[in-house]
């Protein structure tokens, strides 16, 4: 097994995909580290540390298996890349239940491009309702009195400013995945999710 895995890196072209894979794979994990502006990580962490045994803290505990970390960090992932994997379920479901989707797939390639642009604008409508969602939550959240995001930066302004990070965090994610599946060994989506999950499996157990 060994020898057939050192063999990879002989191959120039299956090397190249490789790297650009681990490379790309790499960037979404610093994402990971890049918190969003006015949250008390600090406070942030403390809080996902004290409360795992709650039904609340379970929940979230799970969302941040799938977002790797990144929701525990208050990061710019911080929703990960589910809301697009809702959104393509979603869409998924609909093909067999709305004739212009179930006519759009019969096109072909052309169809199914056009099924994948709705399903885009899905995850940003999906991504803002969650991130307005994610942001009311992080207000309530505090320990000792002192919030994770301080009172006088509560307001539409930073909803607004959470809710476009963690949109475009999101988008970048789908995109990275995109570019793996046309540049790197594929299945993109699936690695981004498989990797996170990974990463957060010591702190898990």
């Amino acid at each position: 097994m060994i020898e057939k895995f050192s063999n990879v890196f002989k191959i120039p072209e299956l090397r190249n995909k490789l790297l650009i894979t681990l490379g790309l794979i790499a960037i979404c994990r610093l994402g990971v580290f890049i918190p969003m502006p006015g949250v008390d990580t600090i406070i942030l962490k403390s809080y996902f540390q004290q409360f795992t045994q709650t039904g609340v803290g379970q929940l979230l505990g799970l969302v941040d298996l799938f977002a790797g970390g990144a929701m525990s960090s208050g990061a710019i992932f911080g929703l990960g890349i589910m809301p697009y994997i809702s959104a393509s379920i979603i869409f998924q479901l609909l093909v067999g239940v709305v004739p212009f989707l179930e006519k759009l797939q019969k096109e072909g390639e052309a169809g199914r491009k056009k099924i994948n642009q709705y399903t885009r604008f899905t995850t940003v409508g999906l991504c803002l309702f969650q991130a307005f969602i994610m942001t009311r939550t992080l207000y309530a959240i505090e320990i000792n009195n002192v919030p994770v995001v301080p009172v006088h930066l509560q307001g539409f302004q930073f909803q607004l400013t959470a809710a476009l990070l963690l949109t475009t965090g999101t988008m970048f994610l789908m995109w990275i995945g995109e570019q793996i599946d046309s540049y790197g060994i594929g299945s993109g989506i699936s690695l981004i999710i498989m990797v996170s999950i990974v990463d957060r499996l010591p702190w898990a157990f």
